[in-house]
């Protein structure tokens, strides 16, 4: 696949569950584009084709092409139904998007430095709260990920959402709403060696 972030589609007549039902059993994916002031557009896509793109982490927070017949227009992929049962993908969601506006994303974090950490150093594990984090930007500003850097972790502290560098033109949504939304991105944790560890020298200390 030369291009991951180039979906290839077809136009789709009806609408509706039997018809979606039918889309399935040829071995496609339905699916459906709509905004950016214009109207929904059925979609048909390959499921083979499909799943190739989504083994890549950065689809999902990536402006995507999206051709159809021939027509390519800029989207957001902003959902994805899967089949529990079975690897299948049963439906994917594209919103257009327009360069010069702004847009909504959740976009994956990565978290470095975990080993290196000041904490990590004297025994300490790091504990996640969350893997993504919604975002508001123009298209062309969109990230790929977030680094949440945690070297200068200590054990007992939290790194919260404030604390993650943005690249220019990028906010954190749920930041917008105040203080009381700075929620916990990551934590340093003792763990039972470093614990042991601690008691063994306040130990010598003491004698």
């Amino acid at each position: 696949m030369s291009n991951i972030f180039e979906f290839v589609a077809e136009s789709r007549g009806q609408s509706g569950t039997t018809a979606a039902r039918g889309v399935r059993r040829q071995g496609k994916v339905p699916a459906v584009i709509y905004g950016g002031h214009a109207e929904p557009k059925m979609l048909v896509l390959s499921h083979n084709e499909v799943v190739k793109h989504l083994e890549h982490e950065a689809v999902y927070s990536h402006v995507l092409d999206v051709t159809v017949d021939g027509k390519t227009e800029k989207a957001i992929l902003k959902g994805v139904q899967r089949n529990p049962a079975k690897f299948q993908i049963l439906h994917l969601d594209f919103q257009r998007v327009s360069m010069k506006e702004a847009i909504k994303v959740h976009v994956p974090l990565h978290f470095t430095n975990e080993s290196t950490s000041v904490g990590g150093k004297k025994g300490g594990i790091a504990t996640h709260s969350m893997v993504d984090v919604e975002v508001t930007c123009l298209p062309s500003a969109l990230p790929e990920y977030l680094e949440v850097d945690l070297a200068k972790l200590d054990i007992g502290e939290t790194l919260h959402l404030s604390d993650i560098v943005l690249p220019k033109g990028v906010e954190i949504v749920i930041l917008h709403q105040g203080a009381d939304h700075d929620l916990p991105v990551a934590s340093m944790m003792a763990s039972k060696a470093s614990k042991e560890d601690a008691v063994d020298e306040a130990g010598k200390a003491a004698e």
